[in-house]
């Protein structure tokens, strides 16, 4: 497996497509440390706690955060590096012959996807520190060590959401004979997933529970449960929801309905929770991800360690 880990991670550095991905990952990471430096004045006042964190949160009028930018382009990452990890290799014929060898079937499939979670982590870690040393250079505020626990755990969380999405792509690429229709079915469920659920989630809660400016507090609040319920079968959602509490330590809760209601008075808290309360209040939505990654994984390793391979 080690001798397969290690050609699929020389292959990953020298490819094009990691060049491609790392610039953006890079570039988007600096226009979201410009678009925090912009505003963050607005939102940093002498009795402002975790200032530091706010390069991560602060977005502007019509800009989103780094937060928005980040949950966008890891699952691009993921999918990018695991969509033809299996078929490309089948279609070009090294596959039976790699397999010819003494090398075992599940040493290809674990190694190719140890390669891609250390280019995936690569890539999160650099653009998180890059964005921590930029902002750290322009503001001159030190972070504490509060928030550099906020920060490994945020980085963890987003290499554990980016493994979920590359293995999902796996099992595509496992499943289907030609690269393009994998990464075509994985960016159709990451689209779906993005865009649509949280849509889908919002028109059944208002199909069950509509509301109007009129409806009592009681029913708007069903009303945003129900669509925080539907919103969480999404792996976005979970994602959002963890780092929003790693890097917003205000937030008390993740109910639905009283974020929805009140976010200033009631969504946070005017002590910020400490760094354990908020591990605590992430921790189903972790889990979640662990087990979904855990899940697409073993589909793909089991489809793999079962498909009869020929030479071409």
């Amino acid at each position: 497996m080690y001798a397969v880990f290690r050609k699929e991670l020389t292959d990953h550095f020298n490819s094009i497509r990691f060049t491609i991905l790392f610039i953006v990952t890079i570039l988007a990471g600096i226009f979201a440390i410009y678009i925090a430096i912009q505003n963050i004045r607005s939102v940093v006042t002498p009795t402002t706690e975790f200032i530091f964190l706010k390069i991560f949160t602060t977005s502007g009028e019509t800009l989103p955060s780094f937060l928005f930018f980040i949950s966008l382009f890891i699952p691009i990452i993921g999918i990018a590096l695991g969509f033809d990890a299996i078929n490309n290799e089948r279609a070009s014929g090294n596959l039976s012959r790699l397999l010819a060898q003494p090398i075992y079937r599940d040493s290809v499939i674990n190694g190719k996807f140890l390669a891609g979670l250390s280019v995936l982590a690569i890539m999160v870690i650099s653009v998180i520190g890059i964005v921590a040393g930029l902002g750290l250079y322009i503001i001159g505020v030190p972070p504490t060590s509060e928030e550099v626990l906020r920060l490994i755990v945020f980085a963890v969380t987003s290499i554990i959401y980016g493994a979920f999405w590359m293995a999902l792509s796996i099992v595509f690429s496992v499943f289907f004979n030609r690269a393009a229709t994998s990464m075509l079915a994985s960016m159709a469920l990451w689209i779906f997933f993005f865009f649509f659920m949280p849509m889908i989630a919002g028109a059944i809660a208002d199909a069950h529970i509509p509301i109007d400016q009129n409806s009592s507090t009681a029913l708007i609040a069903s009303h945003y449960d129900m669509e925080g319920i539907i919103a969480r079968i999404s792996p976005r959602t979970l994602y959002e929801e963890s780092i929003a509490v790693l890097l917003i330590p205000e937030l008390g809760s993740l109910n639905p309905a009283l974020m929805a209601i009140s976010l200033t008075s009631v969504g946070r808290m005017l002590t910020p929770l400490p760094f354990i309360q908020s591990l605590l209040l992430i921790w189903p939505q972790t889990v979640s991800i662990i087990a979904l990654a855990a899940i697409c994984f073993a589909i793909s390793y089991l489809g793999f360690m079962r498909q009869e391979i020929r030479s071409i």
